[in-house]
């Protein structure tokens, strides 16, 4: 008894962990710090799916500005490589961090770009 007992409360779990997986869209939470380590509220940070529209700076995917403590937050994107680009004033990332790496889908990935 305690056997079926143990074999259904892991096909529970596992039933469960399944679908928060469908319901968790893909995610990405991106924080934005300077050259001196210190993160960077009000950068815009947009995100592009080829690196021709990136280096041309069209088709832009995803937009938006860091908060208060950097981050920046884009939901329901495409499991790829984003090419990244963040500038504040006089600040860019240029020549560094400038692609994401290929998404997990269905989890919150974190990225972490240096502007200098």
């Amino acid at each position: 008894m305690k056997t079926i007992t143990r074999i259904s409360v892991v096909s529970i779990c596992l039933l469960l962990l399944m679908s928060a997986q469908l319901l968790i869209k893909t995610q990405i939470v991106i924080t934005v710090r300077n050259e001196l380590g210190n993160t960077e509220e009000g950068v815009k940070v947009q995100l592009y799916e080829n690196e021709e529209d990136y280096k041309a700076e069209k088709n832009v995917a995803f937009e938006g500005v860091t908060d208060k403590k950097g981050v920046v937050r884009f939901k329901d994107l495409k499991a790829i490589t984003y090419f990244l680009l963040a500038r504040k004033d006089d600040k860019d990332n240029f020549g560094g961090g400038e692609q994401t790496g290929k998404l997990e889908e269905g989890r919150i990935n974190k990225v972490t770009v240096i502007i200098q």
